[in-house]
């Protein structure tokens, strides 16, 4: 218990503003009508509040000093107008209200200083006229007894509003920005995973092109294009939203082009794709089922190693399938990263609308990815 009063006894020490000002109130210094009693001890509270987080976060707010100063600045404004009232005892005082005003836009603007500055010509355009409209009833209508009579038909309330109006646009505002903060995460962290294609290909495809340049083989000229154009395009068009099929389709080609001189073994590969090349995708995805067909698969087996794919459309949606088959004894664990990585961008470029079944049955690998049309 003593632990816990060390530790916030700032704000203990903030809620001896509470007795001050019953204090000043029995001096005369300030008056505080019989029926407010209950809002005057919120109104007491909340500046206890105030003073407590400022004793608590005082090594804090010593290197916020501007900050500081302007929280001061609006207290001082505050304190004054309280003074001012005092003294000159004069209903809805003007001077006490200009005050009054300065102070809540003051903390507005220390609390939302963007939103502030983003919406100032709103908030003019509201309460200018309000404000306006005030200073002629009160000073230009008569007496202050004609100026009370008129009250009862504008209410100084009226200030007050406006106020939910703007917290709306303020939420608005939140909301907005949250989205945009999400979208913006989405977009960094889909261009991370893009980076993540296995780099283990590419360094066993130039091994394999060191060893046909030193046979002089006829093949280099060939393994060389093919490796740029894949290289091109992942690093290039992998960065852009959308592809044409096309382009994903002869990436695909190159892949299992550039696989088929590495093995000596027999290898029967088929790519059956009955659709509109034209239709646009999300770059790099069916790249990562087929390097897994070829990494557990093909690679697992000395013999008859298959890899069948088809590329379709059907009701609206885009088909990937691949089935190859393995060989269960030779099957290493895999800590299943492409597999996620697909899972993590085909969410963020689709959300939940596609289908990635993955099913393995006897000797044979059957995935099916299933995605909108439209990227």
């Amino acid at each position: 218990m003593i632990k816990f009063l060390d530790k916030y006894k700032a704000f203990l020490i903030g809620l001896i503003i509470i007795p001050i000002f019953y204090l000043l109130e029995r001096i005369g210094f300030i008056i505080i009508p019989e029926d407010s009693h209950i809002v005057f001890n919120y109104f007491t509270l909340f500046w206890g509040l105030v003073i407590g987080f400022a004793s608590y976060y005082f090594k804090y707010l010593k290197n916020k000093k501007e900050t500081v100063v302007k929280v001061l600045g609006i207290i001082i404004l505050f304190f004054t107008a309280l003074t001012i009232d005092s003294i000159m005892d004069i209903p809805d005082n003007p001077i006490t209200f200009i005050l009054l005003m300065g102070f809540w836009f003051g903390l507005a603007f220390l609390l939302i200083p963007s939103f502030i500055k983003k919406y100032w010509k709103l908030i003019t355009l509201i309460y200018a006229p309000l404000f306006l409209y005030f200073i002629y009833l009160r000073l230009f209508s008569g007496d202050v007894e004609a100026y009370l009579k008129i009250k009862e038909d504008f209410p100084i309330v009226i200030f007050f509003f406006p106020i939910p109006v703007l917290f709306l646009i303020w939420i608005f505002d939140q909301w907005k920005w949250v989205q945009n903060l999400k979208a913006e995460k989405a977009k960094t962290e889909l261009s991370l995973l893009k980076t993540q294609i296995n780099p283990h290909f590419f360094f066993n495809t130039l091994n394999n092109l060191y060893a046909l340049t030193v046979k002089n083989s006829k093949q280099a000229p060939e393994v060389i294009l093919k490796l740029s154009d894949m290289m091109r395009y992942t690093i290039y068009e992998g960065e852009k939203e959308t592809v044409k099929l096309q382009d994903e389709i002869d990436y695909l080609n190159n892949y299992i082009e550039l696989h088929k001189i590495r093995y000596k073994k027999s290898v029967e590969i088929t790519f059956k794709h009955d659709i509109d090349p034209s239709i646009s995708v999300a770059p790099l995805l069916y790249i990562i089922l087929l390097e897994n067909a070829f990494k557990h698969g093909v690679e697992t087996l000395a013999e008859n190693a298959f890899i069948h794919i088809e590329l379709y459309q059907q009701d609206g949606f885009i088909h990937f399938d691949i089935e190859n088959n393995f060989d269960p004894n030779e099957l290493e664990e895999s800590n299943g990263i492409g597999l996620k990585n697909l899972k993590r961008r085909l969410l963020l470029n689709y959300d939940k609308n596609y289908e990635l079944l993955v099913e393995a049955k006897n000797d044979i690998y059957t995935t099916t990815l299933k995605t909108p049309k439209h990227a």
